[in-house]
């Protein structure tokens, strides 16, 4: 497997959580509090793969292999996908996994708030995700994750990372609750108002996030744009300035 960190570059997986919203498709973005990785920034859920992220056992709808060949890796590609739903566990609060077949819902409020326990063991590093799934006896649904792009942070930047972007429609059965140390702030947002949003200078964001909103922004429902993904027809040419932003090939 590539080792989580060579040098300064670090492995890393964001998701992108979309639903069809009143006036189009929506996606959930986070504003970082100052002192952390891209502070101030609007981002997408997202964070560094760990250790414990390679759970072959416990993930259906894809296996390591195909993982690999999506990718272009030699081994270990699964742990990307894995990542992508710890992160968006931890971040916001949605869990894509499964529990008897059928996607995960809190039942009831104590259940809701054990799951919250959970979800703070693990960024305190006091849980991993096999344990979670172990212990309430979910399935990961690597299914309902679907590869979006690849990106590298350029040479320049003191830290970098070497991210894996997914998408996932936001199950109907859960709510985003973006944690407190992770975000100073969160919505669901239409890509094409995150971008005036940019263009107004109101946010802040950087070019993977940028083209990544640019890149889903002309879809009309969240079906038509999951379709597109799986298909490869979502992302922009490959362009030389693209390359220069961070922007690599899907493998």
């Amino acid at each position: 497997m590539e080792p989580l960190q060579q040098g300064n570059i670090r492995l890393a997986a964001s998701l992108l959580l979309v639903r069809d919203g009143t006036g189009g498709p929506e996606v959930f973005m986070m504003q970082r509090p100052g002192g952390v990785d891209f502070p101030d920034l609007h981002v997408f859920p997202g964070g560094k793969l760990d250790a414990h992220d390679f759970v072959p056992d416990l993930i259906d709808g894809i296996d390591d292999a195909t993982a690999n060949r999506a990718l272009g890796v030699a081994a270990g590609g699964l742990r990307y996908w894995v990542a992508a739903i710890r992160e968006c566990f931890e971040e916001c609060g949605v869990l894509l996994a499964c529990r008897d077949g059928v996607l995960v819902r809190w039942r009831d409020q104590a259940e809701f708030e054990r799951f919250e326990d959970y979800r703070q063991q693990l960024i305190d590093g006091a849980l991993d995700l096999a344990t979670l799934c172990a212990t309430e006896g979910l399935r990961l649904a690597g299914d309902r994750v679907g590869y979006f792009s690849h990106w590298l942070t350029p040479p320049q930047a003191p830290r970098r990372f070497d991210t894996r972007f997914f998408i996932a429609a936001m199950p109907a059965e859960q709510a985003t609750v973006a944690h407190h140390w992770e975000s100073v702030g969160d919505e669901w947002v239409r890509p094409r108002d995150a971008l005036a949003a940019h263009a107004a200078g109101a946010w802040q964001m950087i070019s993977p996030t940028l083209v990544t909103l640019e890149s889903i922004a002309p879809f009309d429902d969240v079906a038509s744009m999951l379709a597109a993904v799986a298909a490869g027809r979502h992302l922009q040419a490959l362009t030389p300035a693209l390359r220069q932003q961070g922007m690599s090939t899907l493998r």
